[in-house]
């Protein structure tokens, strides 16, 4: 029944707990009733949630979903219900909302729990009268949209904490399904382990894969902290890595596993020792226990502060804080360098806060690690966080959550528009056949000219999405003649997906991953469309503090460059471990580039400087931006190849 894949192949679930809420589903699905999805951290919202699509009226309209604890809280509004042109700065033109986007179809509010108070008003009016306003404008819009939330906080505790408003949770609290963990339904492991063996097979290529009697028993024993969702992970990486067909307890790789079996790790176990550890050693026991959950689930999640905060089942906001309380991170507010403070700088421990997307030459930094080992013995602390994409991860940039990071040619410009102090630190030569839009290989899509009328789904302020402008510019196609849905680009795509728009603009190496897929087809690329290069990015204040620091990244940006292009199958190996795809796929997209960071030049930046003044000329950028003014003063000076 319920996977994260096709529900074609899905396997029976059996477990009686699972028994029960499926037959609820099965109430639920067919009505237009608002849904409320209760359940721990990977048991399977979203699945369940698209399970409920599938199954109503509305399975031919669109299902979207939205993470509500992903939503900023300045812009939540107008994403959620769309804005009018000049309603912000930078809103060049309307856009509508998720729910205007999901008309006809379901809308999945993901972690609800996170949403702000305010913001908890205004859903609580659309969920009663069923319309929406837009930002900056007093006109109601009827929206016919099944409202489908979900979480896994507590909202009873949240309303008497005051976190969750009560009516809003008595208009959600009409049809609840309450998702089982994973532990209490160990029943369906046997076959929802079969189910993503062979679901990886097939998608990695590789031969068919088994359970030895003692990897089954293992992962019947194990207690899923991560739910179906480590579960799958787990598999997922046994097959990526196991040669073997038949796979042992060992090659899971489970927390706390020996050839003995499972230590003992029961809540009696902790109890026992934190009573131990009172008696003992009270002094700051909360402080200590508290800092080593945090260090450990970073440690387990790579320094990924989402992930780390969905294992500890807390807000990435409440773990940042905690982490800024214990002097792990700096805080937001930071009194500003002066001579004196900045003659001691030497002596303190620094840290340069990266963002990446598990792709190119910071991916392969990530993985070999190299940087770390380099700067540990200057006392610099390297912080990694991902994300989806550039203008996802230049609003991070904006917020002084993260120091550097890399995007493509367009985020920046948008960035710099709104006033956003980013500094273009390096680039990489341009590589325009690695952006492109997909469409379903059967699609009566077969030209550009066929996408009028069309629903798109686009990054907005990607460089995808000056792709996409490019090709209706070419084809004659005004904004107004399709839909474009705005969304973080996905793959693998589901049944879902493909029901809710009729094409993906997509870049490397997801373009690559979807060209090996034979139910896709790449209907064009960026060849003789856009450049589509790629530049390393700062925050000024950054720049100005320590440029020593960034010196030494860019230079070991370029000798993992070289070592991408002189061990491409190499890298390809470190980048598909991380992202779940093909090795073969990941060397395609890594062979239609060069990654040799060079300095900024003049040929570049005059370039960089066309796009921005063909952006403002179209009205997507609310002033003219003069690229030369963010260009590192040190750039040209670095010993790159030029």
């Amino acid at each position: 029944m319920l996977t994260t894949y096709n529900h074609t192949d899905s396997p029976r679930l059996v477990d009686p707990a699972s028994l029960a809420f499926q037959s609820l589903l099965d109430k639920f699905a067919p009505t237009d009733a608002t849904v409320l999805i209760v359940g721990e951290t990977g048991t399977g919202k979203e699945v369940v949630a698209r399970y409920l699509h599938h199954h109503s009226q509305r399975r031919h309209g669109p299902f979207l979903a939205v993470n509500c604890g992903a939503l900023t809280e300045s812009l939540a509004e107008a994403e959620l219900f769309g804005h009018e042109k000049g309603a912000f700065t930078g809103a060049t033109q309307s856009h509508p909302g998720w729910f205007e986007s999901a008309q006809g179809g379901t809308l999945l509010l993901d972690e609800i729990g996170e949403l702000s108070p305010s913001l908890q008003v205004k859903l609580l009016r659309v969920l009663q009268e069923r319309e929406i306003t837009r930002v900056g404008s007093r006109k109601a819009i009827k929206v016919d949209v099944r409202v489908i939330a979900a979480t896994h906080v507590d909202l009873a505790q949240a309303i008497r904490e005051r976190r969750f408003r009560e009516d809003l949770f008595y208009r959600l609290n009409i049809a609840v399904v309450p998702l089982p963990p994973l532990r209490q339904r160990r029943e369906d492991i046997p076959l929802l382990a079969q189910h993503f063996l062979a679901l990886y097979a097939r998608r990695l290529g590789r031969p068919a894969r088994c359970l030895s009697p003692d990897a089954l028993e293992a992962l019947r024993e194990y207690s899923w902290p991560g739910n179906i969702r480590e579960l799958e992970n787990t598999l997922h990486n046994a097959v990526l890595l196991s040669r073997e067909e038949t796979l042992t307890p060992a090659q899971l790789r489970l927390a706390g596993y020996s050839e003995q079996g499972f230590s003992e790790s029961n809540d009696s176990t902790l109890d026992s020792f934190l009573q131990q550890q009172l008696k003992s050693q009270p002094q700051q026991l909360f402080d200590r226990v508290i800092s080593s959950l945090i260090s450990n689930a970073l440690s387990m999640t790579d320094q990924n502060q989402t992930q780390a905060s969905a294992l500890l089942g807390i807000s990435r906001h409440t773990l940042r804080t905690h982490l800024a309380n214990q002097g792990m991170i700096k805080g937001r507010r930071k009194a500003p360098v002066t001579a004196s403070t900045s003659n001691v700088q030497g002596t303190q421990e620094r840290e340069l806060r990266i963002g990446y997307q598990k792709f190119g030459n910071l991916g392969v930094l990530k993985a070999r690690q190299s940087l770390e080992h380099c700067f540990a013995q200057q006392g610099i602390s390297v912080l990694w966080s991902e994300f989806p994409a550039g203008p996802q991860l230049l609003y991070a940039l904006q917020n002084n959550e993260i120091d550097f990071g890399t995007t493509g040619e367009v985020p920046p410009i948008f960035a710099q528009a709104s006033g956003n102090a980013v500094t273009y630190i390096a680039w990489e030569p341009p590589a325009p056949s690695s952006v492109g839009i997909v469409v379903p290989h059967d699609s009566d899509i077969r030209t550009i000219n066929d996408l009028r009328g069309k629903r798109i789904s686009v990054n907005k302020g990607s460089n995808v999405h000056w792709l996409l402008l490019q090709l209706l510019e070419e084809a004659g196609i005004g904004l107004d003649e399709l839909k474009v849905v705005y969304t973080p680009p996905k793959y693998p795509l589901t049944a879902s997906d493909y029901l809710s728009v009729d094409a993906w603009m997509m870049w490397d190496p997801l373009l690559s991953a979807a060209e090996s897929n034979p139910e896709l087809r790449v209907l064009v690329n960026g060849e003789g469309r856009v450049r589509n290069h790629q530049f390393y990015l700062a925050r000024r204040d950054y720049v100005e503090q320590h440029d020593d620091i960034l010196r030494q990244l860019v230079e070991s940006l370029q000798q993992t460059g070289l070592f991408i292009d002189s061990h491409r199958h190499e890298a390809s190996m470190l980048l598909a471990q991380e992202l779940g795809l093909e090795i073969a796929s990941v060397e395609r997209a890594l062979t239609r580039r060069s990654h040799k960071t060079r300095a900024m030049a003049f040929e570049v930046i005059k370039e960089q400087q066309t796009i921005a003044d063909r952006f403002y000329a179209l009205g997507l950028i609310n002033k003219p931006v003069r690229v030369r003014d963010a260009v590192w003063q040190f750039s040209s000076a670095l010993s790159l190849i030029e």
